[in-house]
């Protein structure tokens, strides 16, 4: 684990975690996982002993739950605030979407 302050880290739609930066900035966090042995592994070789199995008693109690689909819009930002957005690299319109949700979070629950 890395022995750096997060101040803020959000989770984007690809499900990458975004942590911030000092200067303000976002940039994917990185894990230390081996996704190209997991791939590679056969599935018998994986350790379940950690998951519990999942009987007919989990099945009765699950529900389907969809993620809600995203609405389109057409939005006008000013150029500067866009190109900064663009320049923190891919996934510029996830970051806007983050933004806005937290500042809702802020507002949603006055205290």
């Amino acid at each position: 684990m890395s022995k750096e302050k997060i101040t803020r880290a959000l989770l984007s739609e690809d499900g990458a975690v975004l942590v911030e930066q000092p200067d303000g900035t976002y940039r994917r966090a990185e894990g230390k996982t081996d996704w190209n042995r997991l791939e590679a592994m056969p599935d018998d070789q994986i350790d379940y002993s950690d998951i519990p199995e999942l009987d007919e008693t989990f099945w009765a109690k699950a529900e389907l739950r969809l993620p809600e689909t995203k609405g389109r819009v057409t939005l006008r930002l000013d150029h500067d605030v866009l190109q900064w957005l663009k320049s923190q690299g891919k996934g510029y319109q996830t970051r806007i979407n983050a933004i806005l949700r937290q500042y809702m979070e802020v507002y949603k629950h006055p205290e």
